[in-house]
């Protein structure tokens, strides 16, 4: 058991707290800002404990000097002050000689947020490679080091791995919760059990797909994870999204023949064209062309799919029915959701995508459990095991 916030000696200490406010944001505006409010509980807690808070968190990916401009944590920063009515500093550096003042300087139950950890990673990856020097520098700023990203949970970088092997450390309130909840409505929730998964790329997550066709009763495919699938079996797909990797291919290959009766793939889809932005059709599997693109699935899959969901007892969401973001794409994750929403499931969805559908479309309150996590989730329910989190302090 880690050890949490409850079990730690907190009063009066300087504590780094690892958040998670990768959050989307379109032309400075935040469109969800769910991650955020998740943070406040043990925010809040840290302050009632009375101590100087220094939060860090990484947004999207930093490779470029032009991604430092717009991957900028500031729209978080004036976002929490809002929702703290609180006043709060923000560094816009991540390391340097005044950073040790300007936490030396903090009162009690003051924040300080630095700037994105994945500045970082500009100059040789540092924050993703779990840099020790970069680590190191980080735990020197606390006397305890909170870790509270739970998103980011799966990957040992140094603001969330490695800070912890330096510092004394424990868990927020919102990884306690999402470990409990997993736990409960997933690993030992009710069966039968039916996963849906999307997303793009299919090399991210074939071991886990392996992993949860050993445990789940259906698994539903979507997305070029779907389009990955119906590839081996010499369906026509157009230019859609999909593995072209040999070895990928191959092992859903074999996936295929020994869970078959497990994979429940798409019957008809709507597709979009290279050529023509105007371009929608409807389309069995068996009509699409050579230039055709699968932007959302059909109303014979949803009936498919419903198929397995009236059959179980829980079903957990990874995915998306089609480009949701787009309302002419977004039909088959509206009525899919719909869908869920009249069944007498346990319904508990994980993954960026997932939840902000379910937000947007206002399918929140239908839902048992939303995680906060993506790959983590998706992690925890294969093995139980956390990378990020092997360093934390144990009861």
């Amino acid at each position: 058991m880690y050890k949490t916030l409850k079990n730690t000696d907190l009063k009066d200490k300087k504590v780094v707290l690892r958040c998670d406010f990768n959050v989307p944001i379109k032309d400075g505006i935040i469109l969800d800002d769910s991650k955020i409010r998740e943070s406040l509980e043990t925010i809040n807690y840290l302050i009632e404990q009375n101590c100087k808070i220094v939060i860090l968190s990484h947004f999207g990916k930093v490779k470029t000097k032009e991604d430092k401009v717009i991957n900028s944590l500031e729209p978080v920063y004036i976002r929490l002050k809002e929702l703290l009515k609180r006043d709060i500093y923000f560094s816009h550096e991540t390391r340097a000689v005044n950073l040790y003042l300007q936490v030396d300087a903090l009162l009690p139950k003051d924040i300080l947020l630095l700037e994105n950890t994945r500045f970082e990673d500009l100059n040789g990856n540092l924050e993703s490679g779990c840099d020790p020097q970069l680590s190191m520098y980080w735990a020197s700023l606390c006397d305890v080091f909170v870790m509270d990203a739970f998103a980011s949970a799966h990957r040992k970088h140094a603001s969330t791995y490695g800070i912890s092997k330096y510092v004394p450390s424990c868990i927020g309130f919102l990884v306690e919760k999402e470990l409990n909840s997993l736990k409960k409505y997933i690993i030992e929730g009710a069966k039968p059990l039916t996963v849906v998964m999307g997303g793009a790329k299919i090399e991210d997550k074939i071991e886990l797909i392996e992993s949860f066709l050993n445990k789940c009763d259906y698994l539903l495919l979507t997305g070029g994870i779907a389009n990955t699938f119906l590839k081996v079996l010499n369906i026509n797909i157009g230019e859609s999204l999909a593995s072209k990797n040999p070895t990928i291919l191959e092992k859903v290959k074999e996936l295929l023949l020994n869970y078959r009766e497990k994979i429940m793939l798409p019957l008809d889809v709507i597709v979009a064209t290279t050529y023509d932005k105007s371009y929608i059709k409807y389309k069995h599997l068996n009509e699409l062309d050579s230039d055709d693109i699968i932007v959302d699935c059909g109303n014979k899959t949803i009936e498919k799919y419903k198929t397995a969901v009236l059959n179980s007892k829980t079903v957990f969401v990874n995915g998306t029915m089609g480009i949701y973001e787009d309302e002419r794409f977004s039909n088959g994750t509206k009525e899919f959701l719909r869908m869920l929403k009249e069944s007498e499931c346990t319904l508990v969805a994980g993954g960026g995508d997932s939840v902000s559908a379910i937000n947007i479309f206002g399918y929140a309150d239908s839902f048992t459990y939303l995680s906060s996590g993506g790959g983590a989730t998706l992690k925890f329910l294969t093995d139980e095991n956390l990378p990020g989190l092997s360093g934390i302090d144990e009861e």
